[in-house]
């Protein structure tokens, strides 16, 4: 159990075995490496393939930017001055502001950065000089995620290498050998234990003498080096593909990286036996980058973020719990540090125990949302590492970039100072009331639909403003070529993948898709875009304003009203006597009158096809539309209904307390049965008289704790004190005096509840509960934003049970 398969190892032992001189292979790319080599360029790049890992290093190579022809002479007299060898070669380039290019050479990175310094100082404009060589070299060839390399076969390796390597695109579809990865610590940072797993394995390396009642996967050690060592020792036995964990790259490599200092050895967990490198950033040490040759190390929270998942917090026991359904063997939660401490001094096998869960509890949430298949999916579309935290810009460079070379275009720079913000989306002023019958109808994809459609793209953009009378107009003075363009045929394949993918019910493409597209809109609107263009991006949502504004019209010419819109959502009012059978084919009716009318006249107006597709989403049996707080005024992005699907009813909260994190239970649950009564036309009165009630008996204490992060250390909130911050002071003054230590001073989370002494942390409460603040500031806004709809006062209600106390 505790080492590598007999399979895997037979097929690591074939590798060197019948080979050719040279060989071709196809594979996942796992890590990539600039390597200089005296003064000459590869690059280095580590694959997963069906027969194992391979090493692949491409022919010499050259890293390279871009200037203007006219600045060719006074760059290459700087670049000799400051003694920096180079080539320059003209090229039948030209920017998009039709000035032709030239393109400088060198035979090292490190030459590149150095002229570039030089180059700037002399106040020259380059171009393209921020793309990273990997980049350039993967994209212009069109490698996206896999790869296939032929090359020269080195023998007396562990793995297989090519060397002179040629490379091209390929569709590999990867198996990873996954590896879950945790620690364990002292509130100091010195270790206690390492915990690995996997679907086939399991091990905790574990300080300590040995016991005889242990399990057989723990692995006992004497000192804390010796536990460093054997982390290598195991990780390079079982040979993982992907190392994976919680927080993973911030805290637990960052951690071991530490301690493998202080003991004056390197952490040799390459492939090849390199140590892991780990580089802080620059503006933020808190972000970490790591890496290990031939490995990618994933941190699940960034897994799920990347893939759209919110969560209240991203706490491993939290995420587990909504996920899984359940969550970490520690029975103390509120400081569960402490206890772990405890554990390693009193009973290890518990802290063993521990320390596995946590690992198999990212495996299973990984494999429960189905993370990997995503992540492998998302490089293959875009280029992007598999470890890549966000990235948007990065993806859409990744695609265009190659395309507009071959049109004969140098990319633009980044705008200075970040560009001008672009207008919203459309959001249309409410109409606050009750309703019965209430159709949702969406356009699928508005934004890159309108791209689509009005054939939107940064290159369509400088053809057709140079004719503009043969061009499709956009807004802010936007003209779009109907023959010169990229983006419009990028997101048409885009959307035909993600059809494929939703008709076969492939969730992780479908979604990765849908993210990759949905991007596209927002990299054109964002400062940290070469493409950045008020242009595009006007052209997008201002488009996106008009389609919704004349949807609406076109509906309430049929004799509905529309009582609200939303970015791409127009909400519908059917007065009169309707059911779910007869809504629904009123949404039908209008979906398909919607999509005619649209295509008539985007053919009569602009000669275009229409991309756009309005489709009937939701049938509401029972609709609330809020006003805004203290006001007559109607709401937006917030409403209630109950939703009419196959599967029965739904209450739906849309904005409200019961969908905000920062409501205590009190106030969801109250609002939850509220208006489940006012949406069945149930009597509340009662209701809200008990709920007011049960509050000042004390019956609801449990549901008055709020729980709300600390986004700054304690000392930062000088302007303001939140009542958070203000409870979390109050517990560390309580715990200093106790000579306990300081929870609360670096960030993190707190519960506490509202006293008559103001608030407190939960494990710090003293003071009595403050019920009339919960009355006023919990029940009173969940009653208020319905209550008047049907002629009710929760001030009334409220005074009339006070009056009992």
């Amino acid at each position: 159990m505790n080492h590598p398969s007999s399979s895997q190892a037979h097929s690591k032992s074939n590798l060197q075995t019948n080979l050719p001189a040279r060989c071709v292979v196809e594979g996942m790319i796992l890590s990539r490496h600039v390597r200089e080599r005296g003064a000459k360029l590869y690059l280095e790049f580590w694959l997963q393939t069906q027969n194992g890992p391979c090493k692949v290093l491409s022919t010499l190579q050259k890293d390279l930017f871009f200037i203007r022809q006219l600045d060719q002479k006074r760059a290459e007299a700087a670049l000799n001055q400051a003694g920096l060898a180079f080539e320059s070669r003209e090229l039948e380039l030209k920017s998009f502001e039709q000035e032709a290019m030239s393109a400088l050479y060198f035979t090292t990175t490190k030459l590149c950065y150095r002229a570039r310094e030089a180059l700037e100082a002399q106040g020259l404009l380059l171009f393209e000089s921020d793309i990273r060589l990997l980049d350039r070299f993967l994209m212009e060839r069109f490698i996206y995620g896999s790869m296939k390399a032929e090359g020269r076969v080195l023998n007396g390796k562990r793995y297989l290498e090519l060397v002179d390597a040629r490379c091209s695109p390929s569709s590999y579809t990867p198996h990873f050998r996954s590896l879950s990865l945790d620690i364990e610590c002292s509130e100091q940072g010195q270790l206690f234990s390492i915990g690995l797993a996997a679907a086939n394995y399991r091990c905790v390396l574990m300080i300590g003498e040995s016991e005889a009642d242990a399990p057989e996967w723990i692995t006992w050690l004497d000192n804390e080096k010796q536990l460093l060592l054997q982390l290598v020792h195991k990780v390079q036995a079982y040979d993982p593909d992907l190392i994976l964990g919680w927080n993973v790259i911030n805290f637990d490599m960052r951690l071991l990286h530490k301690r493998a200092e202080h003991h004056r050895m390197k952490l040799r967990l390459g492939r090849d036996g390199e140590p892991m490198h780990l580089r802080e950033r620059r503006d933020d040490a808190r972000q970490v980058f790591v890496t290990i040759h031939g490995r990618v190390v994933i941190d699940g929270i960034d897994a799920l973020k990347s893939a759209s998942y919110h969560f209240d917090s991203f706490s491993l026991e939290f995420v587990a719990q909504q996920l899984l359904g359940k969550g970490k063997l520690s029975e103390d939660v509120d400081d569960r540090l402490a206890e772990i401490e405890h554990d390693f001094i009193h009973n290890k096998i518990k802290l063993a125990r521990y320390n596995l869960q946590d690992c198999e509890l990212v495996l299973e949430i990984l494999e429960h949302c189905d993370l990997l298949n995503y992540l492998s999916l998302r490089s293959q579309l875009t280029g992007l590492e598999l470890q890549r935290i966000g990235g948007s810009v990065a993806a859409f460079i990744n695609v265009y970039l190659p395309k507009l070379h071959r049109a004969g275009y140098i990319s633009p720079n980044r705008p200075e100072g970040g560009g001008l913000a672009s207008p919203g989306g459309y959001v249309m002023d409410s109409k606050p009331g009750l309703y019965r019958n209430v159709l949702v109808l969406d356009f699928k994809s508005l934004y890159p639909s309108i791209i689509r459609t009005f054939l939107i793209d940064p290159l369509g953009l400088v053809e057709g403003l140079k004719k503009p009378e043969e061009a499709v107009p956009g807004f802010k003075g936007a003209f779009f070529s109907r023959d010169l363009h990229f983006l419009p045929a990028i997101i048409e394949q885009l959307w035909q993948a993600r059809d494929e993918a939703k008709r076969i019910n492939d969730a992780a493409r479908s979604q990765a898709i849908k993210i990759l597209m949905n991007s596209f809109y927002g990299v054109l609107g964002s400062g940290g875009c070469p493409f950045y263009d008020t242009r595009l991006a006007s052209s997008i949502t201002m488009r996106g304003q008009a389609i919704m504004q004349e949807t609406a019209k076109w509906i309430e010419a049929e004799g509905y009203e529309v009582i609200y819109g939303d970015t791409d959502s127009t909400f519908v009012w059917l007065q009169g006597d309707y059911d779910q059978e007869k809504s629904a084919k009123v949404g039908l009716k209008l979906q398909e009158k919607i999509n005619r009318l649209w295509r008539k006249k985007l053919k009569d107006d602009f000669s275009l096809d229409c991309a756009l597709e309005l489709e009937f989403e939701t049938y509401f049996s029972q609709f609330l539309m809020p006003t805004i707080r203290g006001s007559s005024q109607g709401s937006k992005k917030r409403y209630a209904g109950i939703k009419q699907g196959p599967n029965g009813e739904e209450l739906v909260f849309k904005g409200l307390e019961t969908v905000r994190s920062d409501w205590t239970q009190l106030a969801k649950d109250f609002q939850t049965q509220l208006y489940t009564l006012v949406f069945s036309g149930q009597d509340v009165e009662a209701y809200v008289r008990q709920s007011i009630g049960d509050t000042l008996a004390g019956k609801n204490d449990a549901k008055l704790v709020y729980r709300k992060r600390l986004r700054r250390r304690l000392d930062h909130y000088v302007l303001s004190s939140p009542p958070q911050v203000k409870a979390a002071r109050y517990a560390d003054q309580l715990n200093q005096a106790a000579g306990h230590k300081l929870r609360y001073q670096n960030k993190g989370w707190i519960s506490y509840v509202q006293t008559v002494n103001g608030p407190q942390a939960l494990e710090h409460q003293q003071g009595l509960i403050d019920y009339q603040h919960y009355i006023d500031k919990q029940l009173r806004p969940v009653a208020d934003g319905i209550l008047p709809f049907i002629g009710l006062s929760f001030d009334e209600l409220a005074e009339a049970q006070l009056g009992l106390f």
